[in-house]
């Protein structure tokens, strides 16, 4: 049993499921809980969530850590979000009726409407302002598609009652009664609406993707005062001090404080995201500029030589890989190769190679630092000799080939050469997949103790705001489980990256 000055709630409202942790003051977790969310996909390269799917098990998950922990709502000091960017939708303000199913970030449905803005000349603008890529990825043309296509969205609009925002926006607004439509920078910094250094919504793109300005949320600090939930949701009024996109959420909760710190989330998609300090780096090579956090009433007066989360706002680099994890659950619910993820890395290691097997996983087309939406999916190099074990260890390979590339421009264009990657995610169980990283990448690669590091930087945004932690504790509640040094020649591991590049050429533009 805990009291209130020893928990903090972290909700991890993911792409394939709805979590929540109990984290005590060492980083310990007290209690969790998770539930599926399933997942729908109307047409090819189509996927949607169900609102009520999202709010039913991600409360239900929050009530059953509160109860593993033996504690309630009263008890605890703050509660943090973490959530999946990108993906939104619409609803009613004055029922909180979802316009239908939400639009997920692996949606591609408005590939075509991001190349006649391209070709209209508009994405030297966008990249500009927003520090990202024009493309189907970010929310802005999944909004203007909700908006032509969603019933009864045109009259909620006349009459002031529309609303949109991402999943944390939604989430508050539901655990808030209404009362609070907000979103953090971290989030907003991703609908490919929001000015990157003025911190609030461009007119000029608001205008350009025709979105009003009475629909979007608020734009808050990712730790500080943001809101507090009813009583009726968790026994009692929670302060919600925490809010980030999971992938920002995962790289402060790794303790990521330093410029050029950088972490990997091996998830649904690969996330590589690098900390650049306090002033946003220039998108190039591929690579998005974003809000990392914002911090309310940020530390002053700390040694110059600890690790800081830098002045009132973060920025990152970042490279978007869709599908990591996502390929393994190919293998498994797909092709039937595998039964369970878990798996994956036991039937790679039967095979001491390759066999010249290269798997492209373009399977929602391909991220950075190729931005490819017509790319698709490619196995290549099959013989009669080709054995489910081959397949599992190109798959295996295609992710940390994925997370090279992104790496590489990394290191190109912030010009730090990388000591280390820290490793999170579902797939960072996966001794395997780590290793062959490492060997891949030609640098260690680090494991937490804590792997539920998306949960664990929710609450240590939220723990922050209320002085739950201080930064310097934050930097170290991770720690490390494991480290996994290069064991691959420098020939060997350039000639499995050439291999991969020429699949790659092969896999470009192939749904044009």
């Amino acid at each position: 049993m805990a009291d209130k000055s020893e928990a903090v709630l972290a909700l991890d409202q993911g792409t394939t499921s709805s979590r929540a942790i109990v984290f005590g003051r060492d980083g310990t977790i007290l209690g969790s809980a998770q539930e599926t969310l399933p997942q729908h996909y109307p047409e090819p390269g189509w996927v949607e969530h169900d609102p009520e799917d999202i709010w039913r098990t991600q409360l239900a998950c929050a009530r059953q850590a509160l109860a593993q922990a033996g504690l309630e709502g009263g008890d605890l000091a703050a509660m943090g979000i973490a959530n999946q960017r990108e993906t939104v939708l619409l609803w009613d303000a004055e029922s909180g009726a979802a316009l239908g199913n939400a639009v997920v970030w692996q949606c591609r449905r408005t590939a075509d409407r991001c190349e006649e803005l391209r070709r209209a000349g508009h994405e030297p603008v966008i990249e500009a302002l927003t520090g990202l890529r024009l493309d189907p990825y970010f929310s802005a043309t999944k909004i203007e598609w909700l908006l032509a296509n969603r019933r009864g969205a045109a009259a909620l609009l006349a009459e002031g009652r529309l609303r949109a925002g991402t999943i944390d926006s939604f989430l508050i607004w539901r655990l808030t009664g209404g009362r609070e439509h907000v979103t953090d920078c971290s989030n907003a910094s991703r609908t490919m609406l929001l000015d990157l250094r003025g911190l609030d919504w461009s007119e000029e793109l608001l205008g350009l993707f025709g979105v009003s300005p009475s629909m979007l949320p608020r734009v808050c600090p990712s730790s500080g005062s943001i809101a507090t939930t009813e009583p009726e949701w968790l026994g009692a009024a929670v302060p919600i001090a925490g809010v980030a996109g999971d992938q920002q959420a995962a790289l402060f909760g790794q303790g990521a404080l330093r410029d050029g710190d950088c972490k990997n989330t091996y998830g649904t998609g690969c996330f590589l995201l690098m900390n650049v300090g306090a002033s946003p780096a220039r998108p190039e090579r591929g690579l998005l500029s974003t809000v990392a956090w914002g911090l309310e009433g940020a530390t002053s007066g700390v040694d110059a030589g600890a690790p800081r989360a830098g002045g009132s706002v973060t920025y990152a680099l970042e490279g978007s890989v869709f599908m990591g994890g996502g390929a393994v659950q190919w293998l498994r619910d797909g092709l039937g190769i595998i039964k369970a993820s878990e798996e994956i890395g036991p039937l790679a290691a039967r095979a001491p190679d390759n066999d010249g097997v290269y798997f492209v996983p373009a399977l929602t087309g391909l991220g950075a630092p190729y931005w490819d939406p017509y790319a698709r999916g490619l196995l290549i190099g099959l013989t009669r000799g080709t054995r489910p074990e081959h397949l599992a260890r190109a798959t295996e390979e295609a992710i940390c080939f994925q997370t090279r590339a992104v790496l590489d421009a990394m290191r190109e264009v912030s010009g730090v050469e990388i000591g280390a990657l820290r490793a999170d995610g579902g797939a960072a169980g996966d001794d395997f997949l780590l290793q062959l990283q490492a060997d891949l990448l030609g640098v260690p690669v680090v494991r937490p103790r804590l792997q539920e590091t998306t949960a664990l930087g929710a609450a240590a945004l939220a723990g922050l705001a209320v002085g739950f932690w201080s930064e310097a504790e934050v930097a170290g509640l991770a720690g490390t489980d494991r480290v996994f040094t290069p064991r691959m020649g420098s020939e060997e591991r350039e000639r499995l990256y050439q291999g991969w590049q020429r699949a790659v050429d092969r896999a470009l533009g192939w749904g044009r």
